[in-house]
């Protein structure tokens, strides 16, 4: 199948799972990782009609973005180092993995140096596993008050990654957890945060079922990836 074909297809079990969840299909956006495929390759997905994709370095987004042309957004959905920073505030419309309050800072900096209001979601590790990055869910909250502080830094939601299981209660449970925190942080802050970015090829109709409204899919659209 080709890349829109693939594409469209997520989007209809996408539609499907939200009418079963009672939610609005147009509610959840679909965010193409197009880490390791070329640039001929997301372009390709761009004039078909795709036009939001994720990148997880930074540097491979620099090398790629300034060759496409069209209209397309691009998220930062990997982990961001401090020293990244001031790239992917020029690249990313949305960042989705701020999860300490040092990276926080300077992505802030660095968008006051452009005058932007920078975008982002805060990631928390909802599975505790040690080799995943984001915040501890107990420090979402201390966390969220201090990034509310940083003027040119704009927070719209949460963003986790599942355990890497095939055991799907303990994917629903983080993503169950992800849902919750926000609601606490909502409450408690009297915010009104509303983006969750919730799951991946392998699991994103459970994430549509616990309330995703975005699902960052790569392998499921453009096949297997290009081992770098």
């Amino acid at each position: 199948m080709s890349i829109i074909e693939n594409y469209n297809r997520i989007r209809k079990d996408i539609d499907d799972s939200a009418v079963l969840s009672g939610r609005k299909s147009s509610d959840i956006r679909i965010i193409a990782v197009s880490k390791t495929f070329s640039e001929t390759i997301v372009q390709e997905a761009i004039d078909a009609g795709i036009c939001l994709f994720g990148e997880n370095k930074v540097q491979e987004a620099k090398r790629k973005i300034p060759k496409l042309r069209g209209e397309f957004a691009f998220h930062m959905v990997g982990h961001l180092q401090s020293n990244k920073a001031r790239d992917a505030v020029m690249l990313f419309d949305l960042i989705h993995s701020i999860d300490t309050l040092s990276t926080a800072e300077k992505v802030n900096q660095e968008a006051a140096l452009i005058g932007k209001k920078q975008k982002i979601l805060m990631q928390i590790n909802a599975s505790r596993e040690e080799s995943k990055s984001g915040a501890h869910p107990r420090s979402v909250l201390e966390l969220t008050r201090k990034i509310l502080d940083l003027k040119n830094l704009e927070l719209h939601g949460l963003m986790t990654m599942a355990p890497f299981t095939d055991d799907q209660a303990l994917i629903r449970n983080s993503f169950k957890m992800t849902k919750r925190l926000m609601d606490e942080i909502n409450t408690s802050l009297e915010l009104g945060l509303c983006e969750l970015s919730m799951g991946m090829s392998s699991d994103y109709r459970i994430a549509v079922e616990e309330g995703a409204t975005m699902v960052r899919i790569g392998a499921a659209i453009f096949g297997h990836r290009i081992e770098e």
